[in-house]
């Protein structure tokens, strides 16, 4: 008979269920499977910890986010940010759906065009971009966003060697009520570094404006501040119209809405909290429809959201390696996975579920990643059903930067696998390996040898 396993007393409150404004707890229930699919198989065939994606909820949201803009202005566009998530299956997915490509570095222009996006469908953002990042922009037909005067030079000179007329828009900064401002990025608009820099586009005729671009905040939870934004923005569009009789072809409005993940100290949970798309369309549109453009003026409206698209279609899975009890007498548990592949866990208080059935009783615990390192905390207090050694998690909404942000770090990173549409999945990146990162490292002679 298998020896049980003792573990000393406690005496904790019992914990079935408290109210709060929305509800009873709902969070317990076990995930024990993502689209139809076991959680247990995915970590059997792909290994622990494993990423999640489900494409189904990838389409599903951008339909509804599609949905909440077309139904308020006739013309919309999207374009998906690769920073957010650039793993190519992840991209073509949103490609699929109709969205633009946006970019903010040389690298991701590459994966972008290798990618199949057309080159006149491919935003280039970012203070970045070097020579050969502008010229490639240039001659594939790319939107360039100039962010400061010396790329505007810099892209004049280029324009004049190579003989050619590039596309650029200016990012505008500018005060919506949000503090602090994002004022690092782009001309700002109170101060007049906004028209300066449209008039020396304009005026020295080398370069085609054909937009404007903002991108105000990051998680953003005030509607109101993008209506404030396109306001402003709409008033430069339509200043530029009566000061050179030239149409601003599209208002680009950046990204930043927020997702239905919880920031630390929130009160409430964010999919009961946060603002949802319809609240940012109302207030982009209104803004832009209200600002005196005729019929045949409007322009394209471009949304560059990355975060609410791809976040709650995002899982990680991972394995309890062992439970402590830390001198203070809280539980303690630590899984397979760290700060080093969930960098979002410095943000966001991540909604994590058990990947089996459990008993109503609850605890308060501590979720520490594997590292050796004190600040590799998954959670710093979270109330869950006591788990054991082997026992499997779910964590949820990580579809954000953390496939981008992740770090090699003590740990290898691990397999990101994509359920499709008939519930089938497939593995899109591979679980990385020493001889992948030792790749890149080279080895001088007097080096290769020695002797202990």
């Amino acid at each position: 008979m298998k020896k049980l396993q003792y573990e000393r007393p406690l005496i904790q409150r019992l914990n079935v269920g408290l109210m709060n404004k929305f509800g009873m707890r709902t969070e317990y229930a076990p995930v024990t499977h993502i689209d139809d699919v076991s959680v247990k198989k995915l970590l059997k065939d792909f290994g622990s910890p494993l990423f999640v994606i489900s494409e189904k909820t990838i389409r599903n949201t951008y339909k509804e986010v599609n949905r909440a803009f077309k139904t308020r202005y006739p013309k919309v566009q999207f374009a998906w940010s690769y920073k957010t998530n650039y793993i190519n299956a992840v991209c073509n997915v949103f490609h699929q759906e109709g969205s633009w490509g946006e970019v903010v570095s040389g690298f991701e222009y590459q994966k972008a065009i290798q990618n199949g996006v057309p080159g006149n469908k491919v935003i280039f953002n970012g203070p970045d971009k070097t020579d050969e990042d502008l010229t490639a922009a240039i001659k594939n037909n790319s939107p360039i966003h100039i962010d400061h005067l010396d790329e505007l030079y810099r892209l004049t000179e280029l324009a004049e060697e190579l003989k050619m007329r590039p596309n650029v828009a200016i990012r505008v900064n500018m005060d919506t009520g949000i503090y602090p401002i994002w004022d690092r990025f782009g001309f700002n608009y109170e101060n007049g570094q906004a028209w300066d820099a449209i008039n020396k586009i304009v005026l020295a005729d080398k370069l085609e404006l054909i937009g404007l671009h903002c991108h105000i905040g990051t998680f953003m939870l005030s509607p109101s501040a993008y209506g404030i934004a396109a306001g402003k923005m709409s008033d430069l569009a339509l200043g530029i119209k009566r000061k050179f009789k030239r149409d601003i072809q599209y208002i680009d409005m950046g990204g930043g809405f927020a997702s239905k993940n919880t920031l630390k100290g929130s009160y409430l949970q964010g999919a009961d909290s946060n603002p949802n798309f319809d609240q940012f369309a109302e207030a982009i549109t209104t803004a832009i429809l209200n600002a005196g453009f005729g019929k045949d003026e409007l322009p394209l409206l471009i949304l560059e959201t990355g975060r609410a698209l791809i976040d709650e279609a995002g899982y990680l899975l991972g394995t309890v390696i062992s439970n402590k009890r830390l001198s203070d007498g809280r539980r303690a548990t630590i899984l397979d996975f760290g700060v080093n592949v969930m960098f979002t866990s410095f943000w966001y208080d991540h909604k994590i579920s058990p990947a089996q059935e459990f008993s109503n009783y609850t605890e308060d615990c501590v979720l520490y990643g594997p590292l050796c390192m004190n600040i590799d905390v998954i959670r710093e207090n979270v109330t869950l059903p006591p788990l054991k050694k082997d026992d499997q998690v779910v964590v949820h909404n990580v579809g954000a930067y953390n496939m981008t942000q992740w770090m090699q770090f003590i740990s290898l990173r691990p397999a990101v696998v994509m359920i499709d549409m008939q519930s089938k999945p497939h593995l899109i990146r591979k679980r990385e390996t020493l001889a992948a990162i030792e790749s890149s490292e080279v080895m001088p002679d007097y080096l290769a040898k020695f002797k202990l």
